[in-house]
């Protein structure tokens, strides 16, 4: 199972990335969440402790091995380079295994004056089609407010697509962008999750503005959670209430791709 988890900035991506990660975890499937967003949080939401996480380097930032897959020079933008890169040791050699969830942060590539096909985006987007198409863990990747790394070819691996919504207005807008550009390259499958719900009325501003897609859930607000980071947790180890909402999201999500 593929699952790539998107929304606006802030809306809870991260968290539910981590919990479904653990979740599926838990149930004993072998499991790889992929950090592709620029602010990779991932690791410590999992639970990694901060002394690892310092010394983690996204792939995209990995210099010397963008260079050597994809046969170019450092800082060489605009000159020829090799467009099919080896990736398939990657995820072996750079994740790091925690709370029985592989964890491999790749990263995104800063688009100011680099283009899509500067060699660092070629590594990210064959990386991640690997990830997608030929691994065979159940894949989650928390991405940025997009779909930056998915290709028309990788799209159609992706099992579901989950825009993460809050009560709020930007966040209806960044998913009706982000479903408009998923059905583009054919990702059929996008549901949401609400998140910070306090009352019903939450839940009927949501689903008055995404009508007729399917939903897979809503997550209470919660105070634990914003607490567990503040104290470097996981949200899993915080709030069981919110991982048992999110077990019920996973049972839906598993009925509605299987």
């Amino acid at each position: 199972m593929k699952i790539a988890i998107t929304g606006k900035g802030g809306v809870g991506k991260t968290t539910l990335a981590a919990i479904l990660s653990r979740v599926f975890a838990q149930e004993g499937y072998r499991v790889l969440a992929v950090d592709a967003d620029p602010d990779s949080n991932l690791a410590l939401a999992i639970g990694l402790p901060k002394e690892k996480i310092d010394k983690i380097v996204p792939i995209s930032e990995m210099k010397q091995l963008v260079a050597e897959r994809t046969n170019s020079t450092p800082g060489s933008f605009g000159k020829l380079f090799k467009m099919n890169p080896k990736v398939d040791d990657i995820p072996k050699r750079y994740c790091i295994k925690y709370n029985d969830v592989n964890i491999l942060t790749i990263g995104t590539v800063d688009k100011g004056g680099m283009g899509c096909f500067c060699p660092e985006n070629v590594l990210l987007k064959k990386l991640t089609s690997y990830l997608i198409l030929q691994n065979k863990d159940v894949v989650i990747m928390d991405m940025e407010a997009g779909i930056e790394h998915l290709g028309r070819g990788t799209a159609h691996g992706v099992d579901a697509f989950i825009v993460v919504v809050e009560p709020g207005i930007r966040s209806i807008q960044t998913y009706r962008q982000v479903r408009k550009l998923a059905m583009d390259i054919g990702i059929n499958k996008v549901y949401i999750v609400g998140n910070k719900i306090r009352n019903e009325d939450d839940k009927k501003f949501i689903m008055g503005n995404v009508k007729g897609i399917d939903c897979l859930g809503f997550i209470q607000y919660s105070d634990d959670v914003v607490n567990s980071d503040r104290v470097n947790k996981s949200p899993y180890d915080c709030d069981r209430k919110a991982v048992q909402e999110i077990k019920k999201i996973k049972d839906k999500l598993v009925k509605g791709v299987m």
